[in-house]
Parts: C-alpha cells; sequence; structure tokens
C-alpha cells in the first residue's frame, strides 16, 4: 500500500544542518513489524508514524520508533512530526496550540509563526549519578576528571544521563569511544559558552543502537529539555536562551528554551525537505 510521506529538517535555520526525521501520515493499517523494519530503512535516528488520536484533547496520535526501539517520547520527532501534519493540512482543534498523543501522553506543541515548542515533559528519572557509573561516563568520554562539573540523571523518556563540563569547548573536544563499554547508552553532554556569545551553552548527545557502536545524534530535543530542566533548578541557567548542538557533525542545530506559566518550553524550527509517497 502506498503511504504519504515527509522528511523534515528539525531545530536549525539552515535547511538540512539540523536533524532529519522520517514521518508516515495516515499510517493506519501497518502492523509493528513494518514500522520496526521502515524505521531501520530509513537509517536515521528516528522515524514517526501518525494515527487517528485514542483519547479525548489529542489532535493525532505519533508512534516514535529508532532505529531497534519505540520510544515513548522524543523531541526532535515530536516537532517534526507536528511540522509534516500541518503542512499536510491538519488543523488544530484549539488555535495555536497542538495536543499530540503518544506513549508518554498528551504533548502540547506551541505554534508561534515558523517556530514549534513542545512543552518539557517531567523526568521519569532524575538526581545524582553513582560514583561507578560517572567513572564509567568519563572513560566512555575521554573526560578529565577536572572539567567535569557535575553529573545527573536526565531521562524523560529515552533514557538520557547529564554531564555537565566547564565548557563548550570541553564538550566540542570531546571523541567519545564505548567499545570497552558494551550495553546501551544515553549520554548527554553540556558545557557553557563564554558569556555575551549567540548560544548559551552548548550540548553533544550519544547513544548506542544495539550491538552498533557509539552514535552521536545531531540535535536532540528531548536532551536539551531535560537539560534546560537540570541547569534551571540548579540556578546555572535562566530562561529564555538558545543552546547549540551538532557544530562536531557540520550541523548548526538551534533549540530554544523558554519559560511560561511555569512551564518548560523546546522550540525549534522545521521544514518540510522531502515529500511524496512510500509503498509499505
Amino acid at each position: 500500500m502506498t503511504y504519504r510521506f515527509c522528511q523534515v529538517d528539525v531545530f536549525s535555520s539552515d535547511p538540512c544542518l539540523g536533524n532529519p526525521v522520517a514521518v508516515i501520515l495516515d499510517a493506519q493499517g501497518l502492523d509493528d513489524d513494518s514500522l520496526r523494519r521502515f524505521s531501520v530503512w530509513t537509517n536515521l535516528s528516528e522515524c514517526t508514524f501518525v494515527l487517528p488520536p485514542t483519547v479525548p484533547g489529542a489532535d493525532y496520535r505519533v508512534r516514535i520508533f529508532s532505529l531497534n526501539l519505540e520510544l515513548p517520547f522524543a523531541g526532535h520527532p515530536t516537532l517534526g512530526t507536528a511540522r509534516a501534519w500541518l503542512d499536510a493540512g491538519g488543523v488544530p482543534a484549539r488555535e495555536g496550540m497542538i495536543i499530540q498523543e503518544c506513549e508518554a501522553g498528551l504533548v502540547p506543541i506551541r505554534i508561534e509563526e515558523d517556530l514549534l515548542s513542545f512543552a518539557a515533559p517531567p523526568r521519569q528519572r532524575s538526581g545524582p549519578v553513582d560514583p561507578q557509573l560517572a567513572d564509567e561516563l568519563l572513560d566512555i568520554l575521554g573526560a578529565e576528571p577536572a572539567r567535569v562539573l557535575d553529573t545527573q540523571w536526565l531521562d524523560n523518556g529515552p533514557g538520557w544521563v547529564g554531564v555537565l563540563m566547564d565548557s563548550a569547548q570541553s564538550v566540542l573536544d570531546l571523541r567519545p569511544d564505548a567499545s570497552n563499554h558494551p550495553g546501551r547508552w544515553d549520554i548527554g553532554v553540556i558545557g557553557a559558552h563564554p558569556e555575551g556569545s549567540e548560544k548559551a551553552f552548548e550540548v553533544r548527545g550519544f547513544f548506542t543502537e544495539g550491538t552498533e557502536p557509539l552514535r552521536e545524534d545531531p540535535v536532540t530535543g528531548s536532551l536539551n529539555a531535560s537539560a534546560a530542566q537540570w541547569l534551571i533548578a540548579t540556578g546555572r541557567a535562566t530562561a529564555p536562551y538558545v543552546a547549540g548542538q551538532g557544530s562536531a557533525m557540520g550541523r548548526n542545530g538551534e533549540i530554544f528554551i523558554s519559560a511560561q506559566d511555569e512551564q518548560l518550553w523546546v522550540g525549534g524550527r522545521a521544514e518540510v525537505i522531502l515529500s511524496g509517497t512510500a509503498n509499505l
């Protein structure tokens, strides 16, 4: 059967310098094996499938797949799916606000001209990292202990653990290697740019998929959401601010963090780069 398909570039003002996500619209009728097979075939960090909502108040339901796993929530797929749905003619029930249903629950997405922002979900796990795991993280990252300021669980669905370094340059200098550390890893690294810079923080996200080597994600909404919650709660940042991600990969990710009525919002631009049909 033929399904409407989009590939959306998320979190950059420059086409093809953000993070791509594949979106299948009107995905009714596809079984789980088909969803996983297509997601693996795209070879992107995530792929999403849009379905009719199942709970009151939602505009649509989305299932989010990485190469090997179904995720309860992910940031850049959320914004990319919203942009694909809008461009395909979707009209939210509430003006200026999309309500997305996903495994993690209902996620509001604010529409402000070309900027889309999702409400940062609560962390499922927070708090300090035990010393043994912290040592393992530093060994994987190849980070000098003196350059690490703190570690914290930042898990809002994908399983992130965060490492705060002494500067953005220290983050950019990392050359991680998990070959001696088997298992699943979702590591976020954050460092502040000098005061007065266009971007307040530099972020990098590293993850494993199955038995594959450690990979780097170009721009990561979920990680930036939980990192912002951590930085603001500990007085290391104030909203609004702009974070950068992807520089080490030749990308130009821009993540806009803002706060309104005690809700943290994670925003970025999203543009449909490819559209057509997928034969599945």
